[in-house]
């Protein structure tokens, strides 16, 4: 089961980010109901890949990229330092903002958010992009 893992990890990133979208979609036509519910989603989603990803990796480590060349490990590397640092930021942006909209203060809400939705949507994509760049494009040989 646990093999199984990195595959849903990439599922429900890109999940994620389909619902940021759609979130982003629905609030600028108004349609805060809507957007409630793909950004609760959204974060309930994000709370299940960040599950199941310290559950597979407190099982099997960390995976070595197999890429080879200077410029594909350059590429890699700084998508994944950059991945990293960003997604230690999203559980406290996320749930800041969160908390704005619950407290019913929608100006501060949006404030943050603008900052928010950047980073988490960055976040979400290029968990993706390492998935396939570990997983498919260059596998353990």
């Amino acid at each position: 089961m646990i093999q199984f893992l990195p595959s849903l990890n990439a599922l429900l990133n890109g999940t994620s980010a389909v619902l940021l979208l759609l979130g982003l979609y629905f609030i600028k036509t108004t349609n805060v109901r809507a957007h409630r519910l793909c950004m609760g989603v959204a974060f309930l989603v994000s709370v299940a890949f960040l599950v199941s990803y310290l559950t597979y990796h407190a099982q099997v480590g960390s995976k070595k990229f197999m890429g080879e060349g200077e410029v594909l490990r350059t590429v890699y590397f700084t998508i994944l330092i950059s991945h990293t640092l960003l997604a230690a930021a999203v559980p406290v942006l996320a749930i800041l903002t969160l908390r704005l909209a619950l407290k019913r203060r929608f100006k501060h809400h949006a404030a943050l958010a603008r900052w928010t939705f950047p980073i988490w949507m960055y976040v979400s994509v290029t968990g993706v992009v390492i998935y396939v760049m570990l997983y498919h494009l260059y596998p353990a040989r």
